[in-house]
Parts: structure tokens; C-alpha cells; sequence
């Protein structure tokens, strides 16, 4: 417990003093004993406050000053840091006079106060709470057993989800206040698909909720619910990727993550993930790192983990200031730079990966180019890339979004619409 500071006895009046029932221990009082300190407040000792003149011992005495009506009251401060420090005060000034507590009260205000202590301090405050309640400590491992089998649990749960979202064992054990190596062998029980739930098991697998495409071209009329960001990837899309690239536990970088479907869907499938973007959304702002890809690449715990590169950077002049108006935006680059700079992502990526694929899905340009002139990124990726090919696949667009205005054009100028889109999967190492 923290040193307390205790002021001279002062007055102050009646009215002043707060009572804080949800922080008071005894729960039965005694109006026989309120009535006798009544009869002679003159021998009373003084009440006990902190500096928000809250009540830490005395309710009987403060309460047989308001039976009588008088205006002030005589106290002495005790300075606390906090709710929980106020309750321990309370109960053990209650230990040595007084109305005793009873067991169950004993045990609730045990729980209140030990739900409020960091799990680094609890052997501690076990010790210290046998002696305030006057209980052995056996009663009170008893007492909090359910919550430290609940704390590590959710602690544990934690320690898992931050190791799937690519966080180093030293930052999650900053995160949960225990050493990294305390971290490790929470993740060596924890992780492995044998240790999941059967039904867990399934789904990491993709055995359950999932049909694989088996060619090249895959076409939908409908896109997958889910986040209305601009651009967001199609999920089921990556699903299968992960399906035929990668297994339960590989990490998967996403460097543009838009909405955080990725997240979702590894979360699904318990894959790792390292999701980033220059400008994450706000509503998943704790989730997706804030990161610019110009300025290097993020780096995973261990390359030799990553399976599958995941890219669905902005198209060009097709996005051209719908994420910013900055010139090191992918989408408001000139082409040369804009080809630049994503083809020494890809290579970059290339370089570091030990072995896996690299994913890169986007369409020719045209509505939005000068002059409508097609313009076949892909093309230009695969001539700027020299990894070989693992798989090409189609991912059309459906006629439906072309309005009339734009098919006339077509029609008066003798020109193609672009329908196509492209997933080009580049294999790493062996």
C-alpha cells in the first residue's frame, strides 16, 4: 500500500462529508450503536476522510452527528490514490474496532479490491488482504480463484490475438505487464492447430464456410458485405488465396489495408496478419498501423513466416485524389513514378521473403486517363518484375457498371470498354 499522508485534526462542516456507499465495507450498521455515540459526541474520536472529504472510517459517529443536528464535525485526513486504496483503509480500520464484517462481506469486498490490482502486484495484495481481513491466506486464494482462472484467460487470449496481429513477444509483454518470456510459453500452449477447437480447427483449415475456385477466372455479380471503403478488396477473393498460398499460422502482409478486411478474414481463418496504410480509417485506427510503403516497408516479426504478400494498392488515376490530395500518394503519381514505386514495393518484398508469393491485384486504367487511353498495368508490372509466374487470374468486372453516356463513347469512337482485372501471383524463393 501507498504511504499515506495524515493531516491535523480539523472541522469541517457535517453536510460536507461524502459517503460512498459502493465503497464502504460493512454493509449491516447498528442503530443502537448510532444512538449511543448520540448520547455523548463530545468523547467521539475524529471521523476519518481523504482530501475529497470522502468517509474511510466512522460512518456510526458521522451518522449520530446528523441525529443531533449539529453543524460540524471533527476529522482527520488520510490522502488516497485511489477507490480501491479508500475500500483497503476502510476494511482495515474496521479490522481492529467497531462492527466486525461477516465472511461473504469479507469475500466481496476481497474480489472488488483484487478485480482493481494489476496482476503483477497480486501475490502481494493476496498476502495483504489475508491480514486487513484477518483470514488466512488459503481462505483467500479461495475467495479469488475464479478471477485469477478468468484474468488469465482473457490475458491469454490477448497474448494470442496480439501474436496474430504481428506484434513482437516484447511488445505484447509491455502490452500485459509480464516478462517476453512469460509471453513465449503462454504462445507455446496456445499455438498450433491441434491446440484450436475442433470447430476453430475447421475453419483455420478452410473445411467449413468456404467453396474454392478451381480456375483462373473468377466472376461475381455481387460484392461480399462488408466495409464501403473505397476500394476495399473483395474478400472472398483473398479467402482463396489464403486457401491454395498459405496454412493456419502463416503471416499475411496487407500494406494496404483500406477497411481491414484482411484483419477479419485472418482472424477467420487464424492466420497472422501485418495490415498497414498511409491513412487508416478511423474506426479501425488501433487496428491497422499507420504506415507510408514510399518510405520503406514494414517489417514483420520474422520474414521467414510470411507466406503470402497480399496487394490491392490504389489504381492509379482510377483512385486519383479519392485518398489524398499528396503527391506521394500512389494514386496521384505520374505513371512513370507510379510504376516506379509499386514495382520496388514488389521487388522489395521479393528480396526479403525467404519464401512465398506475392499477390498483386489491379485493373488497366482508362475512363479516367488522358484521353481514355487504356493503360495496362499488369503489362507494365510484369516487364518491371522479374519473378516468375506462379498464376494469372481474371477477375472481371461486371458491364453493369458502365452507365449510358460512357457506352455511347464506346460505340461513336469504336472502342473497347475495360472489363478486365487481374490477381498476378509471383512465387519467392522455393
Amino acid at each position: 500500500m501507498n504511504q499515506h499522508v495524515h493531516l491535523a485534526i480539523s472541522e469541517i462542516p457535517v453536510s460536507s462529508i461524502v459517503f460512498r456507499e459502493d465503497l464502504y465495507p460493512r454493509i449491516e450498521t447498528s442503530a443502537v450503536t448510532v444512538q449511543k455515540y448520540a448520547d455523548d459526541l463530545s468523547v467521539l474520536p475524529p471521523v476519518e476522510v481523504n482530501q475529497r472529504n470522502e468517509l474511510i472510517d466512522g460512518w456510526h459517529r458521522w451518522t449520530a452527528h446528523k441525529k443531533n443536528e449539529v453543524a460540524t464535525i471533527r476529522i482527520v485526513v488520510t490522502e488516497t490514490a485511489s477507490d480501491a486504496e479508500l475500500l483497503e483503509l476502510a476494511i482495515e480500520r474496521n479490522a481492529s474496532h467497531g462492527l466486525q464484517l461477516t465472511q461473504q462481506d469479507k469475500q466481496d469486498m476481497a474480489r472488488r479490491i483484487y478485480n482493481a490490482t494489476p496482476e503483477r502486484d497480486r501475490d502481494e495484495k493476496k498476502k495483504h488482504l489475508a491480514k486487513i481481513l484477518a483470514v488466512s491466506e488459503r481462505t483467500v486464494r479461495d475467495w479469488l480463484s475464479r478471477i485469477d482462472k478468468d484474468t488469465k484467460a482473457a490475458r491469454d487470449r490477448k497474448i494470442f490475438d496480439m501474436w496474430l496481429a504481428c506484434y513482437t513477444n516484447e511488445e505484447i509483454a509491455e502490452a500485459v505487464q509480464i516478462t517476453h518470456q512469460a509471453v513465449s510459453l503462454v504462445l507455446q500452449e496456445a499455438a498450433g492447430l491441434p491446440k484450436l477447437a475442433k470447430s476453430e480447427q475447421a475453419t483455420a483449415s478452410h473445411a467449413s464456410d468456404f467453396e474454392p475456385m478451381f480456375y483462373n477466372i473468377w466472376k461475381q455479380q455481387t460484392k461480399t458485405k462488408g466495409s464501403d471503403h473505397f476500394g476495399n478488396s473483395e474478400v472472398r477473393w483473398l479467402d482463396n488465396l489464403l486457401y491454395s498460398y498459405t496454412k493456419p499460422f502463416d503471416i499475411i502482409i496487407d500494406p494496404f489495408a483500406g477497411g481491414g478486411s484482411t484483419i477479419d478474414l485472418c482472424r477467420k481463418r487464424f492466420r497472422r496478419y501485418l495490415v498497414s496504410d498511409r491513412k487508416p480509417v478511423v474506426e479501425r485506427e488501433k487496428e491497422i498501423r499507420a504506415h507510408d510503403l514510399t518510405e520503406g516497408l514494414l517489417k514483420p516479426p520474422n520474414w521467414k513466416d510470411v507466406a503470402l504478400v497480399y496487394l490491392d494498392p490504389p489504381y492509379w488515376k482510377q483512385a486519383e485524389g479519392e485518398y489524398s490530395k499528396d503527391d506521394a500518394d500512389l494514386a496521384n503519381m505520374d505513371l512513370a513514378t507510379f510504376n516506379t514505386t509499386l514495382a520496388g514495393v514488389i521487388n522489395g518484398y521479393a528480396k526479403k521473403l525467404t519464401a512465398g508469393h506475392i499477390a498483386l491485384i489491379i485493373s488497366p486504367t482508362q475512363w479516367r486517363a488522358p484521353d481514355h487511353q487504356f493503360t495496362d498495368h499488369i503489362g507494365d508490372m510484369l516487364r518491371l518484375v522479374k519473378l516468375p509466374v506462379d498464376m494469372r487470374i481474371s477477375a472481371p468486372y461486371e458491364s453493369q457498371q458502365y452507365p449510358a453516356q460512357m457506352v455511347e463513347w464506346a460505340k461513336e469512337n469504336r472502342r473497347y470498354l475495360v472489363l478486365t482485372r487481374e490477381i498476378v501471383v509471383w512465387k519467392v524463393g522455393d
